[in-house]
């Protein structure tokens, strides 16, 4: 169930960078209301898989999912570049991941 937690809250953070985006530097309203509301409930999901999740291991993976949420808005909503490094990296992120996942004690 902790790791259901650190994915909802990676998700949540990735809405957070989102909006901070959006927010144009909190000038605008809705999105800066948004990050706000996003930056608490991402941080009450990744104290709850803190509670089994090691606190390194945790934020890896929060960070990790995070990154790449916003890099494929980015890439697909915002159309940034895109080129095979910048893919290579993003996938050597999720290798990264899984791998923290695999090795995670039971």
């Amino acid at each position: 169930m902790h790791w259901y937690f650190l994915i909802v809250s990676a998700l949540i953070d990735t809405v957070y960078g989102i909006a901070i985006y959006h927010s144009k530097g909190f000038t605008q309203v809705r999105p800066a209301a948004l990050a706000v509301l996003s930056a608490i409930l991402t941080s009450y999901f990744l104290a709850l898989a803190m509670r089994a999740i090691p606190a390194g291991v945790s934020f890896m993976v929060w960070s990790g999912v995070a990154s790449l949420g916003v890099a494929l808005y980015g890439i697909i909503i915002l159309q940034e570049s895109v080129s095979i490094a910048r893919l290579s990296m993003m996938l050597l992120i999720i290798i990264g991941v899984g791998g923290l996942k695999l090795m995670e004690p039971t």
